[in-house]
């Protein structure tokens, strides 16, 4: 970390040559995973970018302007949107996103009435930490096909599999290997190297760049505009328990923020707060047909390092965002990179999600010994990878990792001893 760099605090404006060069690294970190989920659930990545520049500046009005947070694609909700997606299209996902962003609302009002423990008592780290491995370790299939496969026949290809780990090993040298703020963009390295290697191979095609035009408005999915939105029960158990999870991720990463800039965000401006801001980021995000928006930790780490923790600098990078989100060449040459390219960075950010759900577990000292324990985790990650689902009615299933995640919650409800599913460290120290 360099420690050597002045420190700018929340409100200060830097010199704008200083400004835009500090933004660019924001928008660099976010980059690679942000244009990610897109383009496995078969999102519009200039959309995203869009949605994530529109989602940090509403984020930043409702927490007044006083934490430096980025948000981008959510991982969380791609197994989901893809899920929803198959069920009513595109939109059926976006009207999942509209409401895991209402629950978002929901929560943030029961923390403000009640206080932060009302809701984490019933998410220790023994049902959140399985949660989110199951969210990394579902979405392996979804990696291997992309790096194995060719796209258009599905079949077997040793140039895309070659392609895919020559990609994967550059991500995972970038991340070793890297120091400063490039440790923080190993995804970047990982594709512009995997897409250079692609380009040798012969698998990238620059005509959609050439017939592109500079200025292009993004693909956006606007409801009762572009579409006519359509409730369902389906939908909403795919996706509204995921909500939940994601709320316990956003909390530990409110938590390490306030450790780095050295202000407690859970109490100023109060972890309702901030809650409600990635609700509100979400809900644009669906209005627009964009993925469900979270704050990153890529981008947290940009503030670890720089020093700089001015939420000018991140409302400058929001801004880069919502501008590259018209420049169509842009948005075409992100078409461009072969699915072999993005399933070789896949499997590392998919293994790492499944990986930071053990380190939850480790982090807060969680015996697996104890019969607790053993059984919720257990439980959790056969329901959730396996793909168990309740049929509740001909069109309505609540499967995958909303299953797990009920069932888990339930489980610890029900099952005695309750202190030992928060470990020897709480998830969250008394108010």
């Amino acid at each position: 970390m360099a420690s050597n760099t002045k420190e700018v605090g929340i409100r200060e404006v830097p010199r704008i040559d200083k400004w835009i060069v500090l933004s660019l690294q924001h928008l660099f970190a976010m980059f690679g995973a942000t244009i990610l989920v897109p383009y496995l659930v078969g999102l519009s990545p200039a959309v995203a970018l869009l949605s994530s520049g529109l989602g940090t500046l509403a984020y930043l009005l409702v927490t007044r302007g006083q934490v430096p947070a980025y948000l981008g694609s959510s991982f969380a909700f791609i197994a989901p949107i893809i899920a929803a997606s198959t069920l009513n299209g595109p939109e059926g996902a976006m009207v999942g996103s509209f409401l895991a962003g209402l629950v978002y609302g929901l929560i943030a009002l029961v923390i403000k009435a009640y206080g932060v423990n009302s809701i984490m008592r019933f998410l220790p780290p023994i049902v959140v930490g399985p949660v989110i491995m199951v969210i990394g370790l579902g979405l392996a299939g979804v990696a291997i096909d992309m790096a194995m496969n060719e796209p258009v026949s599905g079949e077997y290809s040793t140039t895309h599999f070659i392609v895919a780990l020559i990609t994967l090993t550059i991500t995972v040298l970038a991340s070793m290997f890297f120091k400063g703020f490039f440790s923080l963009v190993p995804i970047m390295f990982g594709i512009i190297g995997g897409y250079l290697s692609a380009l040798f191979f012969g698998l990238v095609d620059f005509q959609p760049v050439r017939d592109a035009s500079w200025f292009a408005a993004p693909d956006v999915l606007v409801p009762f505009v572009t579409y006519i939105p359509a409730f369902s029960w389906e939908i909403a158990f795919i996706m509204v328990p995921i909500a939940v999870v994601t709320i316990a991720e956003h909390i530990g990463d409110q938590m390490v923020l306030s450790k780095v800039v050295g202000k407690d965000f859970i109490k100023k401006p109060g972890l309702h707060r901030s809650i409600l801001g990635d609700g509100v980021a979400t809900v644009i995000a669906s209005f627009l047909g964009g993925p469900p928006n979270t704050t990153y930790g890529e981008n947290i780490g940009v503030l670890a390092i720089t020093r700089v923790f001015s939420v000018f600098v991140i409302a400058g990078a929001a801004v880069l965002a919502v501008a590259f989100s018209f420049v169509g060449k842009f948005a075409a040459l992100i078409s461009t990179i072969p699915t072999a390219v993005m399933g070789g960075v896949s499997i590392l950010l998919f293994g790492v999600i499944a990986s930071s759900g053990l380190r939850m577990l480790i982090d807060n000292e969680i015996n697996i010994g104890l019969k607790r324990n053993l059984i919720i985790s257990s439980v959790i990650l056969v329901i959730g990878i396996g793909g168990a689902f309740i049929q509740v009615r001909d069109n309505i299933e609540i499967a995958g990792m909303a299953l797990a995640t009920i069932i888990g919650i339930i489980l610890h409800i029900v099952l005695p001893e309750k202190e030992v599913s928060y470990g020897k460290k709480a998830m969250f120290e008394s108010e």
